[in-house]
């Protein structure tokens, strides 16, 4: 070898001996980087799987003396994994499998072992009660004030073709109380736009003598504003505008030359989300919101009513045990009817349809106090009946905008829940219900079509 072809090889041999030195060292922090990437509480996942493929499948329900971790050992031979425990109901857990199987194949591996399982059952999707809105108001609801005039289920007076007085007497009402921000509303939806100007000074933002929420699988949530059980976080800002529409209803600041007044002018709006931008959620995200509240109520706060205007005609045993749970926590849960015109005594409609003593089922009236076409009915199942049809309330933007169904009726009478419990914060739950259903105004046209007969009257509501 001459001594030109020498020194080529001995810096080609140096040249590799940096590199290989330089790619060892590029490893070693790339391990490093893997070793101190921050953790999640992020659902468990397997590769390529879709944001539908990581809901859990099914909602199982272990006998009382099955241990959680013999669940998981339990979960783990089936191949699948407890994606979360339910505190509130004892020994309900998600459970998600990873073989690809549908979520009855799933179920129905658990409901075989009898000896450890009360039941199994898939992960239902739900949707919101609600009849398309108007892109824009009618410009025969737009006032030189505030939008009141066009509010006709809070003070009819005949506009646009009502029925005068054919309204919830939200007037006299209001003049006992106007509500209170002592009394918290739960608005289990697509979320709340709790940014909207005639929302934010009744939005409930965490005090600071109450904790952060903390789960076991979910870790610690900085809830300022509520929870989103959609995306496990704490912003539950709403991408839809069905919740925002329902928390008006309740709780649009009243006297503020802003668009509308809420049946209560001050309350406390607890923003949850289960519902996406497209309107629908699962069973065990409904669940989790649930929980949420329970826990909140545990630590102090003085949550009295969940507002849930949304629903299916699948029977969940699952979400059934966590609406009870509510109930022994004291809150009141008021659901909305359904918009199938359909007979809920034949055709049940859950959660409106369970047999629980906290739920109150919603009917929806127009501007004529008559059954709304699209409202469900049920002369042993649906207990009262409110305004629900052409109904303005806050929307997203700062915007207001008309909507209808059921799911418009239902925060009428969350709303006037509310302003009872701002006269009387210790209020059961079972008086609570007994007073808003012994103060409906009786109407013809609910005769034998609804356990109380009549439309929420808030003035009789809130006497004695």
């Amino acid at each position: 070898m001459n001594r030109q072809n020498f020194w080529i090889h001995l810096m080609l041999a140096a040249i590799l001996i940096v590199a290989a030195a330089i790619l060892g060292q590029l490893r070693r922090w790339q391990s490093d980087i893997e070793r101190f990437k921050p953790t999640t509480a992020n659902k468990p996942t397997k590769q390529n799987r879709t944001k539908k493929d990581r809901e859990p499948e099914v909602l199982v329900r272990f006998r009382s003396d099955v241990s959680l971790s013999e669940i998981k050992k339990i979960a783990v031979k089936l191949n699948d994994i407890v994606e979360d425990e339910i505190e509130s109901v004892k020994n309900l857990v998600a459970i998600d499998d990873l073989d690809g199987l549908s979520a009855e194949q799933v179920a129905e591996e658990y409901r075989k072992m009898a000896d450890l399982v009360l039941y199994a059952e898939p992960n239902y999707e739900i949707s919101i009660d609600f009849e398309k809105p108007q892109l824009t108001p009618s410009n025969e609801l737009l006032p030189n004030d505030p939008l009141f005039v066009g509010q006709w289920a809070l003070n009819n007076t005949g506009q646009t073709g009502g029925t005068p007085g054919a309204d919830i007497r939200a007037l006299k009402a209001w003049q006992k109380t106007k509500g209170s921000r002592k009394v918290v509303v739960a608005v289990l939806d697509s979320g709340v736009d709790y940014k909207h100007l005639d929302l934010i000074s009744n939005i409930w933002i965490r005090p600071d003598d109450i904790p952060p929420y903390e789960d076991e699988e979910l870790g610690l949530i900085n809830d300022i504003y509520g929870f989103n059980a959609v995306d496990n976080l704490a912003d539950p800002m709403d991408e839809n505008g069905h919740g925002t529409h329902c928390a008006g209803i309740i709780g649009a600041e009243g006297n503020n030359e802003i668009g509308i007044a809420g049946v209560n002018w001050q309350v406390e709006i607890m923003p949850l989300k289960f519902l996406g931008r497209n309107g629908s959620g699962t069973t065990k995200d409904a669940i989790e919101a649930i929980n949420y509240v329970i826990d909140r109520k545990q630590k102090g706060l003085n949550i009295r009513i969940i507002n849930a205007s949304w629903g299916s005609h699948i029977y969940s045993k699952a979400l059934e045990d966590a609406i009870r749970a509510a109930g022994e926590a004291g809150i009141l849960f008021v659901a909305a009817a359904g918009n199938n015109s359909s007979d809920n005594d034949k055709f049940p409609h859950y959660p409106a349809s369970y047999n629980l003593p906290n739920i109150i089922s919603v009917a929806a009236l127009d501007r004529n106090d008559n059954l709304a076409s699209f409202s469900n009915y049920g002369f042993k199942t649906v207990h009262i009946a409110a305004p629900g049809k052409d109904i303005i309330s806050t929307w997203l933007d700062d915007d207001f905008k008309e909507a209808s169904g059921t799911s418009m009726a239902t925060p009428h009478v969350s709303g006037v829940a509310a302003l009872i419990a701002s006269l009387d914060p210790e209020i059961t739950v079972e008086k609570l219900k007994k007073k808003l259903l012994d103060s409906v105004d009786k109407l013809d046209s609910l005769k034998d079509r609804i356990k109380s007969g009549g439309r929420i009257n808030a003035s009789k509501a809130l006497e004695n």
